[in-house]
């Protein structure tokens, strides 16, 4: 919403506008800092000030409270995407989906809301102009744990037709709560990709100083237009300084951590490179085809992923499944469960439903050969999920189940598609 006519007044009055340095004095304390431009998030009365610690600092203030002039600056302008294009430069495609990255505070609540648009995002970072010509596109606003399949094949629709234009690769802003979901999604969604497909987010806000957005967006800018990969990726903090980020497979990516800028890892394998100023390839990676990106967007959107726990009920397991097409069990170990859980798969496997078996273990492999009730869920019907991590396991299992009939699925459960699952652990039975 805009200010106020009254706080317009004072502004006016006294000649301040957005960039300058201001003293505001209210009952709760003077601020001095600069004064940076009004979210439409943030209340009519609130003045948004940058603090010379770097904070942003929301100010309410009243009829009675002053707002001077401290020093003129210059406006705060952003640079504008919509330039002529270097034609010496590869072009990217920015597609933006909302999430923290795209985020600024509402200083009425502390709350942070999506609010910056596409190009927007891509302006927070100048530097980008000198390695891309980057064209920005909000897709949706949303935060990530409300995305689902819905989101996901507009996503891999809008990755497809970019890249079919010409695009050397597609940049996708991403809420980091279920980013690893998504990056799975789109893996076997998109077939032969012409170019790498780079979800980037953020664990801090922009309007924060240790905001982690500016190089992650760098970072994954740079693949995006540099690099031959043909997979999808996701561009995060290396650690939790600013040296450089990991180039995450899609389907081997985790959140680890809540909060901190190096919240992501691959599991099971290598990053599959680091990037600083330049990318430095660390593992073996799919290389980007020629031809046409295929968008293949059927998926399910039936399945349940269930971590085992000592205590489930076979009655709590048929509860959650019920009426479900299929199951992602994270097992403990090398993929056990329970007696009574093992009687629950069982009965769903003889119902046609496919059951696949994963492990809670942060690495390493489901092997139910080695121990008799590992045996006991292959006699079952249980599909061993190899060593692919859960998340990917319930997304390849959405997909698998929109795509083919059941002894099909079992194949394609325990084939590598799109990196998530090595060579050496892949177990047909």
């Amino acid at each position: 919403m805009p200010l106020s006519p009254m706080l317009m007044k004072k502004l006016e009055e006294a000649s301040i506008s957005t960039g300058d340095e201001i003293t505001v004095t209210t009952a709760k304390g003077t601020f001095k800092g600069l004064l940076m431009p009004h979210s439409e998030f943030s209340g009519d009365d609130t003045l948004t000030i940058k603090l010379p610690s770097g904070y942003n600092v929301g100010v309410r203030i009243g009829s009675e409270d002053t707002v001077r002039l401290s020093r003129k600056g210059t406006e705060a302008r952003r640079p504008s995407v919509h330039r002529e294009l270097n034609t010496h430069l590869p072009r990217i495609a920015f597609v933006g989906t909302g999430g923290t990255i795209a985020s600024f505070v509402d200083y009425r609540t502390g709350g942070v809301y999506p609010a910056i648009g596409a190009e927007e995002i891509v302006s927070l970072v100048p530097e980008l102009q000198d390695i891309c010509v980057m064209e920005g596109r909000t897709l949706f606003g949303i935060f990530s744990e409300d995305m689902f399949v819905e989101q996901w094949k507009k996503m891999a629709e809008e990755v497809a037709a970019r890249l079919n234009e010409g695009y050397r690769g597609v940049l996708i802003s991403h809420g980091t709560d279920t980013m690893g979901y998504t990056a799975a999604a789109l893996s076997f969604m998109l077939h032969n990709l012409t170019g790498p497909v780079v979800l980037v987010g953020a664990q801090r806000s922009p309007d924060r100083p240790s905001f982690d957005g500016y190089l992650n967006l760098l970072s994954a800018a740079r693949v995006a237009a540099c690099s031959d990969i043909g997979e999808v990726a996701v561009v995060m903090h290396a650690d939790i300084s600013d040296r450089g980020c990991y180039v995450h497979r899609g389907t081997r990516v985790r959140k680890m951590h809540s909060s901190a800028r190096d919240a992501f890892k691959s599991l099971n394998e290598g990053p599959l490179a680091f990037v600083d100023n330049e990318i430095h390839y660390l593992n073996d990676y799919r290389k980007k085809m020629s031809g046409e990106t295929i968008a293949d967007i059927e998926m399910s959107e039936n399945a349940s992923l269930i971590y085992f726990h000592p205590g489930m009920t076979a009655e709590q397991f048929l509860s959650v499944t019920d009426g479900v097409e299929g199951i992602v069990v994270a097992g403990t170990g090398l993929g056990h469960l329970s007696t009574e859980i093992l009687k629950a798969v069982e009965m769903r496997c003889a119902e046609g439903v496919p059951v696949v078996i994963t492990t809670q273990c942060l690495g390493g492999a489901v092997d139910l050969k080695v121990y008799a009730r590992g045996r006991e869920l292959l006699r079952a019907g249980a599909i061993p999920g190899g060593d692919m991590i859960p998340e990917t396991a319930y997304i390849k299992l959405l997909y698998a189940l929109a795509h083919f009939n059941s002894s099909e699925i079992r194949e394609y459960m325990q084939r590598n598609v799109a990196g998530e699952l090595s060579e050496r652990r892949v177990f047909v039975h």
